[in-house]
């Protein structure tokens, strides 16, 4: 490819016509570009996580109820808002390290497409904003489930993010704080099965996350804990994490309150659940796990079978 920049035509300079106009439309899309740059930052993707928020009030059978389901939609929204502002400010932290990474190299801020500026602004605004959302109503039990996943986040963003398995275990307690703010929201007590289940889901997750991270050539440099894990251990501690919530969900399943009028229903879910977890190891070991929420949205049969796992638990809870 050569360096040799093309001559401009006759008389551009002079008249303004020719190169100058595209740069001055460019300028003129310039905001929305930035908007759309800053979009891409928050990674929307990513807000497939705060789903969990609702899988307390769900599995509680109190979706149903106006009150519940509103409380439910705003914390969601304000996961929505305190993971992307946490993104924001990990891509300006992160810029450098990016740009040597096969994927991330393409992310706005390393990519140059959004200011560190602007990330870092637009990211404490939003940090900030989530939990002075919550002061008003009065949800101490909410506020405190934020206050204290902003805490980890930013404690995984500046030291524990570089500490090998505290990385995994500090990853996995944010999505099991999206969990239980769903059942802070609405006051909802949470069992030991739901946090059993819910914290080894999250491990599960991330541990696939890292293995299909240190497959990708390169990717250790851009990460100093990963470059100490071997597949092997990611391995071993991805099918313990797997096992342990099997036996724990098929525990729960299988042990129906006295009066449950369908008690079968939750029997049979255990197989929908089984396959979700055996088709997620197989992504993994073919190597496309490094982006949960890429197959969440792109992969029909885990769809199918998380479709009919949430179908059964549903019935399991609405028709008691």
């Amino acid at each position: 490819m050569s360096d040799a920049t093309p001559a401009a035509p006759r008389g551009s300079e002079a008249t303004g016509h020719g190169p100058a106009a595209p740069e001055s439309s460019a300028r003129g899309r310039g905001g929305r570009f930035a908007a759309g740059a800053l979009l891409r930052a928050a990674r929307p993707k990513q807000w497939l996580k705060n789903l969990l928020v609702f899988a307390a009030p769900g599995t509680a059978g109190l979706l149903a109820e106006p009150r519940a389901l509103a409380w439910s939609a705003a914390a969601f929204a304000l996961f929505c808002a305190a993971s992307s502002g946490t993104y924001l400010l990990n891509d300006v932290r992160d810029a450098t390290r990016d740009r040597m990474h096969e994927h991330k190299r393409t992310r706005p801020v390393a990519a140059g497409e959004l200011s560190p500026a602007l990330a870092a602004g637009v990211g404490t605004a939003l940090l900030v904003a989530a939990p002075a959302a919550v002061v008003p109503a009065g949800n101490r039990a909410l506020l405190a489930v934020l206050v204290g996943y902003l805490v980890l986040t930013t404690a995984y963003t500046l030291v524990l993010k570089r500490v090998t398995v505290v990385d995994l275990v500090a990853v996995a307690g944010c999505h099991v704080l999206r969990a239980v703010a769903g059942g802070a929201a609405i006051g909802v007590p949470l069992t030991r099965w739901f946090l059993i289940v819910v914290s080894l889901g999250a491990l599960l997750v991330v541990t696939g996350k890292r293995e299909a991270e240190l497959r990708t050539p390169g990717a250790a440099t851009t990460r100093e804990a990963l470059g100490r894990y071997s597949l092997s251990y990611l391995t071993q501690v991805r099918t313990m994490a797997s096992a342990a919530m099997i036996v724990t969900y098929c525990l729960w399943a299988l042990e129906s309150p006295a009066g449950t009028p369908y008690p079968v229903i939750h029997g049979i879910s255990i197989v929908p659940f089984i396959l979700v977890v055996l088709r997620y190891h197989l992504l993994v070991d073919r190597g496309v796990g490094e982006e949960p929420e890429e197959i969440a949205l792109r992969d029909r049969p885990l769809q199918l079978c998380a479709v009919a796992l949430i179908a059964l638990i549903g019935l399991g809870v609405y028709l008691e």
